[in-house]
């Protein structure tokens, strides 16, 4: 009886030790995304009110032409962005990989955006695409009287120069994720392959790449919640305009919380966001918990 009570003893200081950390979770956490979902199904507006209007904020939520606008933009910046990333990601992977001279410099300057924030990012790239001042204007100074580069203001365009800027700063951690996944496969693969006159093209395609699927998924599942919350770049570079052509969810959330005084209405969206980021994480996390559960069952 006495051996047990230092075991006991250790195990309930554990235990309370992680009460602050539990509470945080359950109030901090859980209880407010409850309350956003309550708040959402009742007619608040400028004050949270108890009226409970069922579904009634998420059929308005849908009849808002401005919430439709935001969900095209999305996706289409979600799909660019997230192609574009993995892409340029891999490609400046497998160059470093290469064991090029000033590898750690390299690495840095390509990693370096992404330790900025978006608003940084985007304020940068607002100028270099003003047609006034940037790019256009430079080139333009220099004697090529016919450059165009107006992306950011145009209602046609102006969603794929916020990708662009969204792409120059986030495709360094893709970089970052598939290089260490790189490093990790082991170069007897590739001298077998040369020696059995497998093109290098072939070797990345069949070799390279499903071994690298893992580190592919990580980075999917970072860009893609990276999609769904997307806004300082947008308020930094565009304020969703010109009218609503960069309109984004969570622009709209915030908008309708702070400045049109609805917070039924923004809740109501920002659950559907949340709702958005779960089934987009759902996959990924059972997906690894079967594969840990295989490799226990293995041992």
């Amino acid at each position: 009886m006495r051996a047990r009570l230092p075991t006991l003893l250790r195990r309930w200081t554990v235990y309370t030790a992680l009460l602050p950390l539990a509470a945080t979770v359950l109030l901090a956490y859980i209880g407010t995304v409850g309350w956003s979902v309550w708040i959402s199904l009742t007619s608040s507006r400028t004050l949270p009110t108890g009226a409970f209007v069922g579904l009634a904020q998420y059929v308005r939520l849908f009849d808002t032409e401005r919430w439709i606008i935001s969900l095209h933009n999305v996706a289409i910046f979600g799909v660019l962005f997230i192609l574009a990333c993995l892409v340029l990601g891999f490609l400046l992977a497998v160059f470093i990989d290469q064991q090029v001279m000033g590898e750690g410099v390299l690495r840095t300057v390509f990693l370096y955006p992404y330790a900025m924030s978006f608003v940084a990012t985007g304020l940068a790239w607002q100028w270099i695409m003003n047609p006034e001042l940037g790019l256009q204007a430079t080139l333009r100074g220099f004697g090529w009287e016919a450059f165009t580069f107006d992306w950011i203001v145009s209602q046609d365009k102006v969603i794929y120069a916020v990708v662009i800027a969204a792409v120059w700063q986030a495709s360094g951690l893709v970089m970052a994720l598939l290089l260490a996944g790189l490093r990790g496969i082991d170069e007897s693969l590739w001298k077998a392959a040369r020696i059995d006159g497998i093109p290098r093209w072939r070797y990345y395609v069949s070799i390279v790449l499903p071994m690298l699927w893992p580190a592919f998924v990580t980075a999917i599942v970072l860009l893609a919640v990276a999609v769904v919350k997307v806004y300082d770049v947008v308020v930094a570079m565009t304020q969703g305009g010109p009218g609503t052509a960069s309109e984004v969810p969570a622009k709209f959330i915030m908008d309708n919380l702070f400045t049109r005084a609805n917070i039924g209405l923004a809740s109501a969206a920002s659950t559907v966001m949340l709702l958005t980021v779960l089934a987009l994480a759902a996959p990924y996390l059972y997906a690894r918990s079967r594969a840990a559960a295989r490799r226990e069952a293995a041992r």
